[in-house]
C-alpha cells in the first residue's frame, strides 16, 4: 500500500510541475495562447496540488496507524 501511495504522489508531483511549466511557457509564448488556456492550466495545477496534499496526508495517516 505504501509503494502505491508513493507512486501516486510522485505522479501528482510530476503532473503539478508539468502544468506549471506549461502555464509558464504559454505565458511566455504570447498573449493569445495565454488568454485561451491560462485558466484551465491554473485549475489543473491547483487540482494536482490538492491531490498531492491529500496523498501526503493519507501517507502520514497510514504510517501513524
Amino acid at each position: 500500500m505504501d509503494i502505491l501511495l508513493l507512486v501516486l504522489l510522485a505522479g501528482a508531483f510530476i503532473a503539478t510541475a508539468a502544468s506549471l511549466v506549461t502555464g509558464l511557457g504559454a505565458m511566455a509564448y504570447g498573449r493569445r495562447l495565454d488568454e485561451r488556456h491560462s485558466h484551465h492550466l491554473m485549475a489543473a495545477r491547483v487540482t494536482m496540488q490538492g491531490v498531492a496534499v491529500l496523498l501526503v496526508l493519507l501517507i502520514v495517516l497510514t504510517r501513524l496507524g
